[in-house]
């Protein structure tokens, strides 16, 4: 019985990494499609957001029958438990990626006033934190789960430069207010990437210690 437990753990741990491959790809799509402003690729990307919340269901499937069929101790219960909340913030992620991509093809079709010099950082930046995470889940790497969480910090200064830019760029007289409204709502949702990439390594803390460092 452990034996047939274990490999499920194992299919978890695998499953996991799949979506931790795909939200990173959802990731480095979004960002590909608005620097180039490529309205089929962001159509992609936006796409692509089904695939990642069939495999949030599927692993949420995979958690709930473990829980149900098995009787796991508390040290299988923390990793399960810690499974369930990491899919929710790897969905969320997904979606995000995809409202980058709906705001990239809006707007489509006329030049950036600005070069985007910030936001490509932060795209490079949280999808690290992503697969950092993951692998921190999976190795079990307490350390490297920490090092996601202190990484957040780059994120936020990374932000903050891009938002300075443009208010600086719009106190200089510039009439693309709009434009540069609609670039820092996706430099936010970079910096929320960023956040929910921590969220999941405070869980993979918790399925290591049964600490929870976000508490």
């Amino acid at each position: 019985m452990r034996n047939r437990f274990d490999q499920q753990l194992a299919r978890l741990n695998d499953m996991l990494i799949e979506m931790g491959a795909m939200i990173e790809k959802a990731i480095r799509l979004a960002v590909e499609a608005l620097v180039r402003q490529d309205t089929e690729l962001a159509q992609k990307a936006v796409a692509f957001d089904g695939e990642v919340d069939q495999k949030e269901q599927d692993i949420e499937t995979l958690c709930l029958k473990l829980l149900l069929r098995q009787q796991p101790v508390a040290r299988d219960l923390r990793l399960i438990s810690a499974a369930l909340k990491m899919i929710t913030d790897m969905e969320r992620i997904g979606d995000q990626a995809a409202d980058i991509s709906e705001i990239t093809m809006f707007l489509a079709g006329t030049p950036y006033a600005m070069k985007l010099e910030y936001i490509p950082q932060m795209a490079e930046a949280t999808a690290k934190m992503v697969t950092d995470s993951i692998d921190a889940f999976v190795k079990k790497d307490l350390a490297l789960a920490r090092k996601v969480i202190d990484s957040d910090d780059k994120v936020d200064e990374l932000f903050d430069a891009e938002r300075n830019g443009w208010i600086q760029h719009i106190r200089d007289g510039s009439t693309d207010g709009e434009q540069a409204v609609d670039l820092m709502m996706i430099a936010k949702y970079f910096e929320r990437i960023g956040d929910h990439a921590v969220n999941i390594a405070e869980w993979v803390v918790f399925s290591i210690t049964g600490k929870h460092d976000g508490e």
